[in-house]
């Protein structure tokens, strides 16, 4: 592979030929602040809040955007680096609405955490707010294009990702915004709520509504699990909030399958674990009705039904359904066990359940 040697704030860096700027800045633990990119998505160079200087060429370069070359002398923190991406912080704060009191992106929010690693305390400019009323038409996705700052994160991922091509842009200079088809609700586009546009949204202009009000970013404990709807395998962190899980979200660079991304049973449903109707003790029917029992006495009673029909009809009266939501391990114990056990081939899964 062919590398190249450039040098980046005084630094020397050794690079693979066709990396970018950012790429070889954060291979070299250099902090240049971003909002349009994102690692799994292709790139825009849009919002320009990673412009540095290089010298020899006139103006600022988006880095994201930019490849190196061999020799390349690169500035990321120069005066003038600094005022163009204040200039970018205040225009997008002054075009929307970003109230972060309130926001459900409080804490995680890159445009919040550019403006506050630039010193952006008040706005020189005005305009005037966009007033759009917030889209709560689906259950799973909130969108509120005032906080959305046009990166265009969204529509790459949906377009060139995950391929649904349900959003794009839509009409120009200050009315412009990211629409659906003929600019319908959310609820009533033909989006399938995979929830990839929410995943790499920099701002709160998408977020899982299910979550909302429940966990600030900062007292969420991660785990690290896999999905259970099918077998692929998807990689998942579960959000908790004081014991309950509040959200459903995937790291692309937890790396295969999925890459980050879910489909919608995976990112959003997981409502059944707090469910007030789910099943927490065994039941047993008599006369037509459900009773509360045991473990012991409710696995003793399958024993002795399963053993009377083996005894009376032979093994081949009786099959057993796992499920593809069960571990492998467990869909293993229940084969072994329909096999050993009950003497049968009987065994099959449903995938939906």
């Amino acid at each position: 592979m062919e590398r190249v040697r450039l040098t980046i704030d005084g630094k020397e860096v050794i690079t693979a030929a066709g990396n970018t700027i950012l790429m070889a800045a954060r291979q070299a633990h250099i902090a240049i602040p971003t909002l349009c990119y994102h690692p799994k998505l292709p790139i825009s160079g849009a919002c320009r809040a990673c412009v540095v200087e290089v010298e020899g060429r006139p103006a600022l370069v988006a880095s994201c955007a930019t490849p190196v070359a061999e020799g390349m002398v690169v500035h990321t923190r120069t005066e003038r680096v600094l005022r163009a991406r204040r200039l970018v912080a205040q225009l997008l704060l002054a075009s929307g609405d970003h109230n972060c009191l309130t926001c459900q992106a409080n804490g995680r929010c890159e445009l919040q955490q550019l403006a506050y690693e630039l010193g952006v305390e008040e706005l020189e400019y005005s305009a005037e707010p966009p007033g759009y009323p917030k889209d709560t038409s689906n259950a799973m996705i909130e969108r509120d294009l005032n906080r959305c700052i046009l990166c265009g994160r969204c529509v790459r991922a949906c377009n060139e990702v995950q391929v649904n091509e349900v959003i794009d842009y839509g009409y120009r200079g200050k009315r412009a915004k990211i629409v659906t088809a003929w600019d319908l609700p959310y609820g009533e586009s033909n989006c399938v709520f995979c929830g990839e546009c929410v995943s790499v949204c920099p701002t709160g202009a998408l977020t899982e509504t299910q979550a909302k009000f429940r966990g600030r970013p900062w007292v969420i404990r991660k785990v690290r699990t896999t999905c259970v709807y099918c077998g692929t395998g998807c990689q998942l962190d579960l959000n908790v909030v004081d014991g309950r899980v509040i959200k459903v979200t995937s790291d692309y660079r937890h790396g295969p399958p999925n890459y980050g991304s879910l489909c919608v049973k995976g990112r959003f449903g997981y409502d059944f674990i707090h469910h007030p109707d789910r099943l927490t003790k065994p039941l047993i029917r008599e006369d037509g009705e459900f009773r509360e029992a045991s473990w012991e006495e409710a696995i003793g009673l399958v024993a002795k039904r399963l053993g009377e029909i083996k005894a009376k009809h032979g093994p081949q009266a009786l099959a057993v359904l796992s499920s593809a939501r069960c571990t492998n391990e467990e869909n293993y114990l229940l084969q072994k066990f329909t096999r050993s056990v009950l003497g049968t081939n009987n065994i099959d899964h449903c995938a939906r359940l």
